[in-house]
């Protein structure tokens, strides 16, 4: 861990590229069978358990993180309320002040847990419902029961005065359940609904294939009735995720914005369930992505030196190719997501697939392309 009597590397002393957030896939299993997931843990029922990140080594991250400007921790999946010792995990985040985000299906979200996440600075919690009622939302899950187990987990966040986001994922089989998931979330005294795309990765890549995914025509209009009519019914904030070059600047900027809400790639590490560094989790599926171990690796050594890192840095965003590169945003979006256009394109500079298959059916603003004059 680095001190203060060491030396730094350029770059951490000017403070160019901070390590402001650590994204911890805490579990390699999950309590749910997520037919669309990027991740694709392995199911764990009772009885059996898969591995998880060991906790004198989540403390020892962390503590060489702090150094490097770490300020947020994610903690994420998997399933990161499997892990055994979460309990552990969340009073450590509490006692080193650090602010805390979770990513959960919410059903192992019990009173305790969500008590003990109140405690931690600015929590911000999401929740997975990916359907308005138990038909849907377990057809995608996988599990009977978990609908109901998920709202629960809802209702103990709230009681404990964490309105938590609801994240539901587009697909097929729900799209005519959004604005009924907007109306539930209202029920629940959530504070926002995010609408994710569906990515062709892993299993969701195999959904892409069987036709269960949306057309590129059909995102890019839900997306504009979610943002210009749908938000306009509500009083909670709504995101659908699409790229930035598909947002009104309206929902970015300005008293009413919500802000960009980009990856930032460039301040973010991942650290997998087995202790591995990564880019993120698609280094579960993508070993390319992963780049040392934490139980042998300084922390320091890894974000400074890393050649995929420093090769981020210098590249971003003026190497990104097709429609990527003439987009009037990439300076902003930065590729929408690097992991994503690794595991579609083989090439860190690969055209995200949403804009690519935009511009080749003519739906990609005109008004965000750049003049080749």
């Amino acid at each position: 861990m680095n001190t203060t009597d060491e030396p730094m590397t350029e770059q951490s002393e000017k403070g160019k590229w901070p390590l402001s957030q650590i994204y911890f896939y805490l579990t390699e299993g999950c309590n749910l069978r997520c037919r669309h997931c990027w991740i694709a843990p392995r199911y764990q029922a009772e009885g059996h358990t898969y591995p998880s990140l060991d906790l004198d080594l989540f403390r020892s991250i962390i503590e060489q993180a702090k150094p490097l400007g770490l300020e947020t921790v994610k903690l994420t999946g998997g399933e990161p309320l499997l892990h055994p010792q979460i309990h552990e995990i969340l009073e450590f985040i509490r006692t080193e002040d650090l602010r805390l985000t979770v990513e959960t299906n919410g059903v192992l979200c019990t009173p305790g847990l969500a008590r003990k996440m109140a405690t931690c600075k600015n929590p911000f919690v999401s929740v997975s419902l990916d359907g308005a009622d138990p038909e849907t939302h377990e057809w995608v899950r996988g599990v009977a029961g978990c609908f109901e187990a998920s709202r629960e987990g809802i209702r103990n966040l709230v009681k404990v005065g964490l309105r938590p986001q609801v994240i539901m994922t587009i697909m097929r089989r729900n799209k005519t359940q959004v604005e009924a998931m907007v109306r539930l979330a209202e029920g629940v005294d959530a504070d926002s609904v995010k609408f994710n795309i569906l990515q062709p990765t892993a299993k969701g890549k195999k959904m892409h294939y069987a036709g269960e995914t949306l057309t590129i025509e059909e995102l890019v209009n839900l997306g504009q009735w979610v943002e210009n009519t749908l938000s306009a019914s509500t009083s909670l904030r709504l995101y659908y995720d699409h790229p930035l070059a598909f947002r009104p600047l309206g929902k970015m900027f300005g008293d009413n914005g919500d802000g960009c809400g980009v990856c930032g790639i460039l301040n973010i590490l991942g650290v997998l369930a087995n202790g591995s560094y990564a880019l993120c989790g698609i280094g579960q599926t993508v070993p390319d992505l992963v780049f040392g171990h934490a139980a042998s690796d300084r922390l320091e050594d890894v974000w400074n030196n890393t050649s995929i890192l420093l090769e981020f840095r210098e590249g971003l965003p003026h190497r990104l190719r097709g429609i990527c590169s003439d987009c009037l945003m990439k300076a902003l979006c930065l590729g929408s997501c690097i992991a994503q256009n690794y595991y579609s394109g083989k090439n860190i500079w690969a055209p995200f697939w949403y804009c690519e298959q935009a511009c080749e059916r003519g739906l990609f603003p005109e008004t965000r392309i750049r003049s080749k004059a």
